[in-house]
């Protein structure tokens, strides 16, 4: 079946932003809507994947890395202080500074901090960026593998080519890359192979042996520091406050989910929204959980209002989902 957010003005349906989901069980394929064999770059959520190279290569044993640096490491941060402090820890544990980021600059994601920085009249820096956690980790997955630490973001380096056999392994295909947003190579896999990789994470006793101890120390660091998995108010933060899941948004519409408990046992999920919406993504991923038998309680996202340049209500955003299952 076809899934939709519908983004309604007044009574009418202004736009509608198709979604394709797969939902992984035990048995596999559990359920689908739209297309679950959807070739889609995971973005972001593919951090819980890339930061099992951190035990993978022995780097948090060798640099006496914290859960909160692991947690940083699968991060799509907001940029506030804590964040950059975190961040800031991490790479001098490595020996390394902000320079060593390939990630670029942007201002922080949180208005907050946003904010501060320009009344201190201070400027954003690599550790701002949301990916700062994520290139900490690569980097320190490369000097625990003896690699150099230039150009550990380019496709051939050898922390990428452990990240791609990694989601590899653990989906069950072999994924295609670009470059993401931050540098870094992003990985597409169908929306059903990428799935199985979540409902490992939420499962890490059911994965290929070598990824179990990492697949379970990174989901123990993503739940108990939620706030540097994004930040307060995100949707990353809020639903693993609330619910037995790691949740993990990806840019462009993309979000996984590895529910460690549902009425249906333990899943895994993936999801896009075709066109790339952030807002219809959100809606689409709390609609979601609450059809399988999960409630956060009242979100942001549930029914959202639109309004215009004056504040008015002139409409809203509402999920209309319809697995099939399988």
């Amino acid at each position: 079946m076809n899934a939709f957010v519908h983004a309604y003005r007044g009574e009418q349906v202004e736009n509608r932003h198709r979604v394709s989901l797969a939902i992984h069980g035990q048995e596999g394929l559990l359920a689908y809507a739209g297309n679950p064999g959807l070739w889609a770059y995971m973005r972001s959520s593919a951090k819980p994947f890339q930061a099992l190279a951190l035990f993978l290569t022995g780097a948090v044993e060798r640099f006496g890395l914290t859960e909160e640096e692991v947690a940083l490491a699968t991060a799509s941060h907001d940029g506030t202080p804590k964040h950059v402090a975190v961040a800031a820890r991490f790479l001098e544990k490595l020996g390394l500074g902000p320079e060593h980021l390939a990630c670029g600059i942007h201002p922080p994601f949180s208005r907050e901090a946003r904010r501060a920085l320009e009344e201190a009249g201070l400027s954003p820096t690599p550790l701002h960026h949301n990916c700062s956690g994520k290139h900490a980790g690569m980097l320190a997955a490369a000097l625990a593998l003896g690699a150099p630490v230039e150009g550990y973001e380019r496709p051939d380096h050898p922390v990428q080519l452990l990240n791609r056999k990694t989601l590899s392994e653990l989906s069950g295909t072999q994924p295609t890359h670009a470059t993401d947003g931050c540098s870094v190579p992003t990985f597409a896999l169908p929306l059903a192979r990428a799935a199985r990789a979540f409902y490992l994470l939420a499962r890490p006793e059911e994965a290929p042996e070598a990824y179990r101890e990492p697949l379970l120390r990174v989901r123990q660091a993503m739940r108990r520091h939620p706030e540097l998995v994004a930040g307060p108010g995100s949707i990353d933060t809020l639903l693993m406050e609330r619910l037995p899941l790691v949740a993990k948004r990806g840019a462009d519409g993309y979000y996984g989910l590895a529910l460690s408990e549902s009425p249906q046992g333990a899943l895994g999920v993936a999801l896009k929204v075709e066109d790339g919406s952030s807002q219809a993504r959100e809606v689409a991923v709390v609609a979601l959980l609450r059809l399988l038998g999960l409630d956060p309680g009242p979100t942001p996202w549930d029914r959202p209002e639109v309004r215009n340049h004056r504040g008015l209500v002139v409409g809203h955003l509402e999920a209309q989902l319809e697995p099939t299952w399988v």
